[in-house]
């Protein structure tokens, strides 16, 4: 018997989506929806599956060690696979938090139960959902709305919607990655520092993501571990030479030990300078 497959949810549009639409205009591999529910199907990954830790969280996993294999001619770790598969969903699940926060000041709380992602066709779906913002937003009257009394509350709550989103999918990608508390939060602290950055970078306001994410995460904001961590070094002839610390290592150097990221933890500043004057 064929039973054919459920309609798409249809999408809908709030005080979010024009923050999104931005985001698709400047990241075209990137596409949020947002639905009545998640959207289902072939393809889609729903992030209650991921962080629930059956067969869906190993399907996902296995795609990445088949990746691995084609992108490098051999087997990844375990672990690593682990860790790629995480920032594979983590990156675009930290956009849904910092694109609106950085674009609009709004602030969605989105659980594992409201999102679903299609790693195939660079989409997520989100549902409709409450979203934080400040007392001056036009917005701040919406039922969906919860107002919040200023800025440093607002970045209060783009860290704990980031956490409760992130929490129970490393409860489930943790025990592959073979990694820490400390450690897992730290990878956290790099997608929303990095998805900030790149879409601010994108955006044409770079220097202003950067202080964004400075202000965001400065340190000592618990469950995450260290800041944005942005620093300048000097070249050899005085110049000023951009860098962040990362605050987790993405294991990249297991597949390509000399092919390692500049703000690498394990790249030493010599070599940083060196690699960011390489073409100067």
């Amino acid at each position: 018997m064929n039973v054919p497959a459920p309609a798409p949810a249809l999408a809908t549009t709030t005080p979010l989506t024009p923050a999104y639409a931005r985001v698709a205009e400047v990241l075209p591999g990137l596409r949020i929806t947002e639905d009545e529910a998640p959207r289902r199907g072939a393809g889609w990954a729903q992030a209650a599956g991921l962080a629930a830790g059956g067969a869906e969280l190993a399907a996902f996993l296995a795609e990445d060690a088949a990746q691995i294999r084609r992108d490098y001619g051999r087997e990844g770790r375990g672990d690593v696979v682990a860790g790629f598969a995480l920032h594979r969903y983590g990156w675009p699940a930290a956009v849904l938090f910092t694109a609106p926060y950085f674009l609009l000041r709004r602030v969605p709380r989105l659980s594992v139960g409201d999102v679903a992602f299609h790693r195939g066709e660079g989409r997520m779906s989100v549902r409709r959902t409450t979203f934080s913002c400040l007392p001056d937003d036009p917005a701040a009257g919406h039922p969906d709305a919860r107002v919040v009394p200023g800025e440093e509350a607002l970045r209060a709550a783009v860290r704990q919607a980031a956490a409760e989103h992130f929490e129970p999918l490393l409860a489930a990608f943790g025990p592959h990655m073979r990694r820490g508390r400390r450690a897992l939060w730290g990878t956290v602290t790099d997608e929303l520092t990095e998805s900030l950055w790149y879409v601010g970078h994108l955006l044409g306001e770079e220097g202003r993501a950067k202080a964004e994410a400075a202000l965001l995460l400065p340190g000592g904001t618990a469950p995450y571990p260290g800041g944005a961590g942005f620093r300048e070094l000097r070249g050899p002839e005085g110049q000023s030479l951009p860098t962040r610390d990362r605050a987790s290592c993405c294991m990249f150097f297991t597949l390509r030990p000399e092919d390692t990221c500049v703000t690498c933890p394990r790249t030493c500043d010599a070599d940083r300078v060196r690699r960011l004057t390489a073409n100067s």
